[in-house]
């Protein structure tokens, strides 16, 4: 007995559908512009956010999601170093590549050996070490919105060999909260290069990005030797959208910056931080 299959409607007969795809690419935009333009009001990329968003909304397996944030955290602080240039040009971040220098010696290393880590750590550690990191991101944000750690008019340690040595341990730790959480780690280097260096807080906001891209690069190329690098294939249409999202939110963000109280923001956010990460990975 044969069947008769039914004609497909004609696509301007009826209402369109979204597919599952489109769905999701579109929830991708939508909360990748909104996180960016929170990061972007506070000097932040946003991948802190992103990150339990992957895993909680859109159901991605922990190091899938750390992939796909690490792709996406290249691409905007890319941007976000092309969009500084204008206040804080090139030639002036040339002139403090000594900085950026000592805190790369430690975040090179550091990213490296946190991904090789990653990668072959069971899945319900690296879910601890994960919320045990964001809990860490969020108390930071907190003290920042509380106390004010950048409002610091002289470095911490005077130059010479104990700055040197301190830049590398801090840049190593930095590394590895970059590497792990497939953040920038901008939240982690800003205060660093203000309280170890005494940098004005513009500076150290576009010397922090000098530094996450490498970093960021080193802890992409450790992950490509993973089995869960295929994710960039296989959510091709979230990249893209969520990154597209991402960098249009951080330029808004940059220019409404100032017209929304900041610490009463950041008190929302670190909250908002800590109570996303128990969510999301405290069950996993």
């Amino acid at each position: 007995m044969t069947s008769v299959s039914s004609p497909s409607p004609d696509p301007g007969s009826g209402p369109q559908t979204v597919t599952p795809t489109g769905r999701r690419s579109l929830h991708g935009f939508v909360s990748g512009t909104a996180i960016g333009t929170l990061g972007g009001l506070i000097g932040l990329g946003g991948a802190e956010f992103r990150l339990p968003l992957l895993v909680g909304l859109f159901r991605l397996p922990t190091l899938e999601a750390i992939i796909l944030n690490k792709a996406m955290s290249l691409v905007v602080v890319t941007a976000a170093l092309l969009f500084r240039a204008q206040a804080i040009p090139f030639g002036l971040l040339w002139d403090h590549l000594g900085i950026a220098a000592n805190l790369l010696a430690g975040s090179l290393v550091g990213a490296w050996w946190a991904a090789g880590h990653a990668m072959t750590m069971p899945r319900a550690w690296l879910n601890r070490i994960i919320l045990a990191l964001l809990c860490g991101l969020s108390f930071l944000i907190l003290a920042e919105a509380t106390v004010g750690l950048h409002q610091v008019a002289t470095p911490l340690v005077q130059a010479g060999m104990a700055r040197t040595v301190a830049g590398v341990v801090a840049g190593f730790g930095i590394g590895v909260v970059a590497a792990v959480l497939g953040v920038a780690g901008g939240e982690l280097l800003i205060p660093t290069i203000v309280l170890l260096f005494g940098a004005d807080i513009k500076l150290a906001g576009s010397l922090s990005l000098a530094v996450s891209l490498p970093t960021m690069v080193v802890g992409f190329s450790r992950y490509s030797r993973s089995g869960a690098f295929s994710v960039l294939r296989a959510e091709r249409p979230l990249l893209s959208w969520m990154a597209g999202g991402s960098v249009l939110g951080a330029a808004l963000g940059g220019m409404l910056l100032g017209s929304v109280p900041t610490r009463w923001l950041m008190l929302l956010l670190g909250v908002i931080l800590l109570i996303s990460a128990i969510k999301t990975f405290r069950h996993r």
